[in-house]
This record gives structure tokens, sequence and C-alpha cells, in this order.
């Protein structure tokens, strides 16, 4: 099994195709890559102005960026063609909780259907090495579990989202098993990740986002469930699980052709209101107010991943704790809010992760 040392060179010279290259995990992924030397290309939709760590990678020329849709195939079957890549990272969804009751049937054929498309053109493709498949921790039937639910745990979902990231899983297996794993690769993961947070995400009805929103604006945070508990994990620590599968995945396809869980330690498993009042102490002012609505729409008070697959069989564990992750998060947005760079301070931030992990 490959070292840390050993999983960042892996990705020089590689080529890359990161789907979802504008989002808030694929920004992030796409300029760790870039630095690591890998030539990367991004396929999502355009960048829209609160998306500003997409719109630095690609000022700065860190990524080839390409316009598209992964609903629409002929665009896909056109990207792969061009890009023949080894390595791709499916990001790209309708990533909302909420969006997804006012938009149902675009959540499921983005996060479903767009997914579909990705592994035809993977199972067509004859360049790919690894496919690493991001879903996400909601793919679960949440069933309030007290304990993390493992990789073969039940699938479902009560709301459009979570359904449509259990379908997007059902999907996976059905293609991992009906063509994957007849020929020698690529190796293909699906992977879950717990509640991520870190600099740079802008999306509505998110709690950091909505929180430092609200303390650049000097107004009280509104929690609508502030007690609800969330398996809290800063972004590098999933992005980088992501790219040690990848990796391995790349070498040994059979073995780690799998689905994983990549959540944070037990001590990381915070509310929400817990979170915001940590963010509130190193921005350094601000105040909550909780606001509980009787017909809110349904979203679960219990959920976290055991990820003891990825211990044992990748040397895989976050870095980075919850008072870190939050510390990290809040700090980044108050530097950026004070003037600094936010592609300078995000590279800092990974150059100081990864000193860490290869430290351990």
């Amino acid at each position: 099994m490959k070292s840390a040392a050993e999983t960042f060179r892996f990705f020089h010279g590689q080529k890359i195709l990161v789907t979802g290259d504008t989002g808030f995990k694929g920004s992030w992924l796409c300029m760790w890559l870039a630095n690591l030397g890998a030539e990367v290309t991004g396929f999502s939709l355009p960048a829209e102005p609160h998306q500003i760590l997409a719109l630095k990678n690609q000022d700065a020329g860190l990524l080839n960026h390409v316009d598209g849709d992964v609903r629409d195939e002929k665009s896909l079957e056109t990207i792969f063609a061009n890009v023949e890549p080894d390595i791709v990272f499916h990001l790209a969804a309708q990533a909302l909780v909420l969006k997804s009751y006012h938009e149902p049937r675009s959540t499921f054929a983005t996060n479903l259907m767009g997914s579909v498309n990705i592994l035809e053109a993977v199972k067509n493709s004859e360049s790919v090495k690894a496919l690493i498949y991001i879903t996400s921790d909601k793919c679960y039937r949440n069933k309030e579990l007290s304990r993390g639910y493992h990789e073969n745990d039940e699938l479902g979902g009560k709301d459009p989202y979570s359904a449509s990231k259990a379908c997007a899983e059902i999907a996976f297996n059905a293609y991992k098993e009906s063509f994957f794993k007849f020929k020698p690769n690529p190796g293909v993961a699906s992977v879950r990740a717990g509640n991520v947070i870190g600099g740079g995400d802008r999306s509505a009805d998110r709690i950091l986002p909505d929180t430092i929103s609200a303390l650049e604006k000097k107004k009280p945070v509104i929690l609508r469930n502030p007690n609800a508990v969330r398996p809290w994990q800063h972004v590098l620590d999933p992005l980088y699980g992501y790219m040690r599968l990848a990796s391995e995945l790349a070498d040994n396809p059979k073995t780690f052709s799998s689905s994983w869980n990549f959540g944070p330690e037990n001590n990381s498993i915070q509310t929400v209101g817990d979170l915001a009042n940590i963010v509130i102490e190193k921005w350094g002012d601000g105040e909550v107010e909780h606001q509980i609505r009787a017909d809110a729409p349904f979203e679960s008070n219990l959920l976290y991943l055991s990820s003891e697959k990825a211990h044992q069989e990748l040397n895989w564990r976050a870095l980075w704790n919850f008072e870190r992750a939050a510390q990290e998060s809040s700090f980044w947005y108050r530097q950026v809010f004070d003037g600094e760079d936010p592609l300078e301070v995000s590279q800092k931030q990974i150059f100081s992760y990864m000193g860490e992990v290869n430290e351990q």
C-alpha cells in the first residue's frame, strides 16, 4: 500500500477528468491535483459568480474547464474522446436537500441519469484506469441508528436528494457487477463522505455558508434544526481519501473496486448548533437564533458513517478533528473577508494538510 508521499507522487502527469469541477469539493480537488502536477480537465455547468474557487482555478490556468452537463451523454462522449482520461472523479450533482424538494425531477435526472451516463462513458473508454464515483452519506436508509452506517447497510431515502443518491449507488453496483467485474480494468469505487465543510462553499441552505453570510452582514445566525447531529469533516479529509483510493484502484482494480465510507472520527459528530457556535467563536463575534418550524421539510436528526473499512484497508483516517475543521474553515472565510486571495489561502491549507499527513 502506498504511503502518503507515494500517493501524491502518483498523480504527477496523470490525465484527470473531474465532473462537477465548479462545485465546492470539485474546486478544491482540481486545485490540489494541479498542484501535484496532474493534467486536469473539468466538466460541469459554467461557474456561477459565488463559486469563487472555481473561477480562481480557471483564471490561474490550473485546469482546462469545459462547460457541459452530465445529463447530455453526447457531450460526455466527446469529452472522454478528447481527454482520454487516466482517472475520473465524478462529483457532478444536484447537491442540496432542500432544493430537491422544489426540483425533484431535475435532481433525479442529474444524480441518477447523469451518473449512469458517466458509468456508460467509463465502460466504453479504453483509457480509464480508475473511477471514483462520489455519492453521499445520505444514500443510506436512515433509521436514526446510534452506530455508524457500514458500506453494506441498506440504501434508501425519504427526501428526493437522498433517494437520488441511493439510486445512483444501485446503478453503480449494477454496472460494477454486470460489466466492470469481467474486465481487467478500470477499477471502480463509489465513495460516501460525511457533512463536508471548508472555505469557498457559498451554497444556499447549508449551515456553514449561511453562518458565514450572517456574520459578514453582522446579522444573527438562524438555525432551523440546531440539535441535528452530523459527521462534520474538513473538505481535505475526504478528498485525500478519494485520491488515495484512486491511486490504489489504478494499480489493483480487483482489490479495491467496491464502496467506501470516508467519515470523521466519532468525536467530530456534533450538532448543528455546536458548529455554529464554534464558527462564531473563531470569527470573533456573532449570535445565534433558533427558528424551528413544525412544517419544515424532512431532514434527518442523526446520521454518521463507519469508516472502519477505509481505516483497515486503505490506512486512511480523518486528520483534522471537528474543532480543527471548524477552525480552518472559519479562518479561510475570515482571511478572504479581510482581503486575502482565496486561491492563496486555499493552497496554504492544502500544503499544511499534506505536511501533516506525510508525518503520520
